[in-house]
């Protein structure tokens, strides 16, 4: 599991955008920092596909991160990604109240709400539109009371206007999203759940609340409309044996990682699936520096699913973090035969290769990575010391330039960039790269002599 930090709008060519409509401090307001694990994010996708097929979507295309964060939410600022909080995952409390989460952020996809939320944060031009623009960032994140604060001095009327829209949207929203559920057999009663949650996470009261300074319907009211869909629709949602274990396995990882070692060794007892306890166990272990238990806890997972690819990369980062080279290549290697198109996996695979001492295999294999997904900072960074190491100074400059921008640092992104121009041929694709980045630079440097 590793840990990454980038925007929201995690792309260069979306800087550049934001940059020449002003919004670059905006943007940098919205960085966050995703958990990256491959088996969860497998897990999450497992999950996701039936409700995304019902929505009309291709699971293959529409990815599913996590968000390192401990607060009950999730949100989406593009077509192609939906972002959920890990505290969301691990208070849920069946795969249904998960889905009936992706069926509400799809939601917003197929009904053209980013879009449209695009558009009136184009139109904010001046002092303001700038507030509002800050604001409306908050609460596409579900930050209601946040957007409220950042909005103080602005034009509260118009700001009114674009929350009561999208108060619309969020209702729109669940009711796409009870549809979806029921047209892929599963049970809508877990997006009652699920608010029955979000009931409890408000911290004022209804009388101290000001309905029209929120960007999401008060949660009674959810309730009460999720409630009156399934007394009106029924539940067609039936049992699903191996959403549940997909489910099961993504908490059991999740929290082996981000709760104490003590606490998942009290808890792995009463795993209900074999593997599953293996896995959390082997976790906990790794995570208190006892590799022979570590090991001995994967290879019983291995031992009940030897073909499971997740497990050998689990496997390969414990011997990895123990510095046990060649073994955790051979963990690794045998991890991405299983599975040769997941990034993450490929990624770790680059990494052990590097650490055994073979720069130009790792190259191969990060490329392949980072073709499927520029997000993975830790990838990135192996990637450029791979570039270093077989003497490609201007892509080692280059890649190293857009893993500065994709975290917010434009400054660091533009030293590296022009380096990167100086030694690329120029009109190639990579210089015509290093120049993407160049331009979001620029435009941020001329946002800040505006000031």
């Amino acid at each position: 599991m590793s840990f990454d930090r980038f925007f929201r709008l995690a792309s260069i060519p979306a800087m550049v955008l934001c940059a020449l409509v002003h919004f670059a401090t905006a943007v940098q307001a919205a960085s966050i920092s995703l958990l990256r694990d491959p088996d969860i994010e497998h897990g999450l996708t497992r999950l996701a596909a039936p409700v995304l097929n019902a929505a009309g979507l291709n699971a293959k295309r529409v990815r599913i991160l996590l968000v390192n964060d401990s607060s009950f939410n999730a949100f989406v600022v593009d077509s192609r990604t939906i972002f959920i909080h890990y505290g969301l995952v691990l208070k849920a409390t069946t795969p249904e109240m998960l889905q009936a989460v992706i069926a509400h952020e799809a939601a917003h996809i197929t009904n053209g709400h980013i879009a449209r939320r695009m558009q009136n944060l184009r139109s904010a031009n001046n002092a303001a539109g700038l507030g509002m623009a800050l604001a409306v960032l908050a609460a596409a994140a579900g930050a209601g009371e946040a957007a409220g604060g950042i909005a103080v001095g602005s034009q509260n009327t118009a700001l009114r206007g674009f929350l009561a829209h999208t108060r619309a949207e969020e209702s729109s929203a669940d009711r796409a999203a009870e549809d979806y559920l029921n047209r892929a057999g599963i049970s809508p009663q877990g997006l009652v759940d699920l608010h029955q949650v979000f009931a409890g996470q408000e911290v004022l009261s209804a009388a101290n609340q000001d309905p029209y300074m929120r960007s999401h319907p008060l949660s009674r009211d959810r309730l009460r409309a999720a409630r009156a869909y399934v007394a009106a629709h029924g539940d067609k949602g039936q049992t699903d044996a191996e959403a549940q274990y997909w489910f099961a396995r993504l908490q059991g990882k999740l929290s082996a990682f981000t709760r104490s070692p003590k606490w998942t060794l009290r808890r792995a007892r009463s795993e209900r699936y074999k593997d599953v306890r293996l896995m959390r166990e082997a976790a906990a272990h790794h995570r208190r520096n006892d590799m022979s238990k570590a090991l001995k806890a994967i290879n019983g997972a291995l031992a009940q699913r030897p073909g499971d690819a997740f497990y050998h990369e689990l496997k390969g980062q414990i011997l990895m973090e123990n510095r046990q080279w060649s073994a955790a290549l051979s963990a690794y290697g045998r991890a991405a035969a299983l599975a040769p198109r997941e990034p993450l996996i490929l990624a770790g695979q680059g990494r052990a290769l590097l650490a055994a001492g073979q720069p130009k295999a790792a190259l191969a294999v990060l490329e392949k990575a980072r073709h499927q997904d520029f997000r993975n900072q830790v990838m990135l960074r192996d990637m450029s010391l791979a570039y270093a190491k077989t003497g490609q100074r201007g892509m080692a400059a280059l890649v190293t330039a857009e893993r500065y921008a994709l975290q917010g640092r434009l400054e660091d992104a533009g030293i590296h960039a022009k380096r990167a121009m100086a030694q690329l041929p120029a009109g190639s694709p990579a210089a015509r790269r290093a120049q993407d980045v160049l331009v979001a630079y620029e435009q941020d440097q001329k946002r800040k002599k505006r000031k």
